[in-house]
């Protein structure tokens, strides 16, 4: 049983990186006819979202949506379990999600992410926090969204840890919506945790026939309080995570 999980495994993140590769070498061509370079992220921004359908299924997922997916643009914000979320969550939707630093430095998935709208951060650096609060405040103007998860990690917690208020200061001072989002992985081992790393991640994760995956989009919040925002979104996101937990542990 487990060597046939781990040739399903190594079969599905051959045919990731072989799709990914094809997406990003067809990026490159395509941009090539275009000199703007917010037209060329826009693109791929949308191509990006063509991408991941394809990913869902060579990967095997099974998400349950509850909700629906939001059709305004703002500040979409989530909690944190995996580097897998935002490929949940841009399934059906277009935005700018912002990642650690570390990820930039990816083979191939860094080189995807910088030409799709990916805006990198180095939380420990008060410097790259500020000029990535700089980048979500021009994003946000323009009436584009944004995919932020405040938590600023990942953690395998019943509920969500401390938010970090800088997305939402902004939000408040542009007077666009926050959008909460909450998923979670039926399996809690599916959680990316500690100094876990990408492939042993992915082949313990992805061994597995299916991946369950439950993600509810919350209403919008509009309000010029940080606070409120911050209360707000955090009290939706932990009613919905108790929620997935007590259906999973009674099915």
């Amino acid at each position: 049983m487990k060597i046939l999980r781990t040739f399903l495994a190594i079969v599905r993140l051959l045919l990731f990186a072989l799709v990914t590769l094809i997406f990003y070498s067809l990026l490159l061509i395509t941009n090539l006819f275009y000199k703007s370079k917010d037209k060329k992220i826009e693109r791929a921004i949308i191509y990006r979202r063509f991408i991941i359908r394809v990913l869902h299924y060579i990967l095997g997922t099974k998400i349950t949506i509850y909700g629906k997916e939001p059709t305004i643009s703002g500040l979409i914000i989530s909690n944190h379990r995996s580097y897998f979320d935002p490929l949940v969550i841009l399934r059906n939707i277009l935005a700018y999600p912002v990642a650690k630093k570390e990820v930039e430095s990816w083979p191939l998935i860094g080189s995807v992410c910088k030409t799709t709208g990916v805006i990198f951060v180095h939380r420990e650096n008060k410097n790259s926090r500020m000029k990535t609060l700089d980048k979500i405040n021009i994003i946000l103007n323009k009436g584009f969204s944004i995919l932020n998860t405040p938590e600023g990690t990942t953690h395998i917690e019943p509920t969500t840890i401390k938010f970090k208020p800088g997305a939402f200061v902004i939000a408040a001072q542009l007077g666009v919506p926050v959008i909460p989002v909450a998923l979670d992985y039926k399996n809690t081992s599916d959680a990316w945790i500690g100094d876990d790393t990408f492939i042993p991640h992915f082949l313990r994760c992805f061994g597995k026939w299916r991946t369950e995956i439950k993600i509810s989009f919350l209403e919008p919040i509009f309000s010029d309080n940080v606070d409120e925002l911050i209360a707000s979104s955090k009290k939706q996101i932990d009613q919905e995570l108790l929620r997935f937990r007590k259906e999973w542990d009674a099915a």
